[in-house]
């Protein structure tokens, strides 16, 4: 009996990765979620779920934790935590404990990039190489930009205030996390990704000014789009009470947009979902219908 251990499952991709595992199937007694407090976890335990208790900073608890595990599903942590420490200790007690199979979600790199996203770019390269030269079977997904989240990039409120960005017709593939979620739990459950890389863009490609025109139409109403420089974008984000280091941060990735850094559409994402993903303007159009 295959043990699948999901990380990070109360984070939306964790969570939804377990949702997806027992929609394919799975007995909830071959799933684990991980958590640092089993008490976050209710939802699942009360679907059958097993819940451990384990923090990627404490070493001993990963290797309780992944007692009797086949597969683990290493959901990345956050920026701005030393991402460097915790992915080494997850798949350092996975190889110790007999685990034979790590899946990693790393972010997708334009090939031949040489640029560097702060907190994201170098640890996850590290985590790759560590995973890769461990002797555990491997797979490692490249996550594109969230289509669920892309409003975070600009005003709350577009219609009003446009979309201001340090960006022009740079494109990028998005996918929602839901739709990741699933891939993972597809590679999770079924044989034949040992040892394989899946980038997954989604299945339409968009750029901010893209956004703007999409917004309008399903809307209704005119939003605008102005490029600013990166500074501007900066400031208007630390006027919002954000941190300087945090605006940067969120600023690396618009750039990282407008460069390409994203846009790569291998097809991977279909071919593991059997379909295409959503499109922006889907969501915007569902969005819509859902506030109504």
């Amino acid at each position: 009996m295959t043990k699948i251990l999901v990380t990070g499952a109360t984070g939306v991709v964790g969570k939804s990765t377990v949702e997806h595992l027992l929609k394919k199937g799975v007995p909830a007694n071959q799933i684990i979620g991980l958590s640092r407090k089993k008490e976050n976890l209710k939802e699942l335990a009360a679907k059958g779920v097993e819940i451990r208790e384990g923090d990627y900073f404490d070493y001993n608890s990963l290797l309780r934790a992944f007692e009797g595990v086949d597969r683990i599903m290493l959901t990345s942590a956050i920026a701005f935590t030393d991402r460097f420490t915790q992915h080494y200790n997850v798949i350092t007690a996975a190889r110790q404990m007999g685990v034979k199979h790590v899946v990693y979600m790393s972010i997708i790199r334009k090939e031949g990039s040489g640029r560097i996203i702060p907190e994201v770019t170098e640890s996850d390269r590290f985590t790759e190489q560590v995973l890769q030269s461990s002797g555990l079977d491997y797979t490692i997904v490249y996550h594109p930009p969230f289509a669920d989240l892309l409003s975070f990039y600009y005003s709350p409120n577009p219609y009003e205030d446009g979309i201001k960005v340090p960006a022009n017709n740079g494109k990028m593939a998005p996918a929602t996390r839901d739709e990741l979620a699933e891939a993972h739990a597809e590679i999770l459950s079924t044989p034949g990704h040992e040892n394989k890389t899946y980038s997954l863009g989604g299945s339409y490609s968009i750029s901010f000014s893209d956004i703007a025109k999409i917004l309008s139409e399903v809307g209704g109403k005119p939003v605008s789009f102005i490029t600013i420089t990166a500074e501007e974008y900066i400031d208007g984000i630390v006027s919002r009470g954000v941190a300087r280091h945090v605006a940067e941060f969120i600023t690396a990735w618009v750039l990282a947009i407008e460069g390409g850094e994203f846009e790569n559409q291998s097809g991977d994402l279909e071919r593991l979902l059997g379909r295409k993903t959503k499109s922006f303007r889907d969501l915007v159009e569902t969005s819509l219908v859902e506030n109504k």
